[in-house]
């Protein structure tokens, strides 16, 4: 509710999302952003506990969430709970931006390019953590990303967009087979072809 519907309607758990509080409803949704968005004035437990504070829980139950969410993103609590943000990885960041957004036990959760300010290696690693911890919670994830290949391997459903329209809507496999849309059909090809290129880089370098 950033931007009100003009028609149509966005339902949430089935209920309208105009019918409410948009304050209540957007403490119900976990945030993910690209650049993480820590505050820098705060440790690592201050920054996981910023929703379950405004919701008023008290200190003890706090504690436990925010030790059971650093474990659950793989974060020793002693090293980790007192750090600020300064003084972690990017990693190490986009763990306790994932333990931030879980901190009040949303069903659903926003995620806007969450890895793309990641090395390779980093970056491979947090997807598989990610999909193992999204079962395991049984979240419904919407995630923004600009990487067909990582769209593919993560998602049940992928929307294409174009100019702000959606063009096709389909599971990662209809769409690698049946991407009904000329748009679509240029953003399988793209990792298909960066494998070939690899393939074709690593014959010439046999030879």
């Amino acid at each position: 509710r950033l931007v009100e519907p003009t028609r149509g309607s966005v339902m949430v758990d089935g209920e309208d999302i105009r019918g409410g509080s948009a304050v209540d409803l957007r403490r119900r949704i976990g945030y993910v952003l690209q650049d993480v968005g820590l505050f820098p004035h705060m440790t690592v437990a201050e920054n996981v506990a910023v929703v379950p504070r405004l919701l008023g829980w008290e200190r003890s139950r706090i504690d436990r969430r925010i030790d059971e969410l650093l474990a659950l993103v793989g974060l020793e609590r002693e090293m980790f709970r007192g750090r600020y943000p300064a003084e972690l990885s990017g990693g190490q960041k986009q763990r306790v931006g994932f333990a931030r957004a879980l901190a009040a036990g949303p069903r659903i959760m926003l995620m806007d390019e969450p890895f793309g300010a990641l090395d390779p290696i980093t970056r491979s690693g947090m997807q598989s953590e990610f999909k193992k911890m999204q079962q395991l919670l049984a979240l419904t994830v919407v995630m923004v990303t600009h990487d067909m290949m990582e769209a593919l391997l993560l998602a049940d459903r992928v929307a294409v967009m174009e100019r702000g329209r959606i063009v096709t809507a389909a599971s990662p496999s209809e769409l690698l087979t049946r991407p009904g849309h000329p748009y679509a059909a240029a953003l399988v090809r793209s990792p298909k072809q960066q494998a070939d290129r690899l393939e074709s880089l690593s014959g010439r370098s046999g030879k």
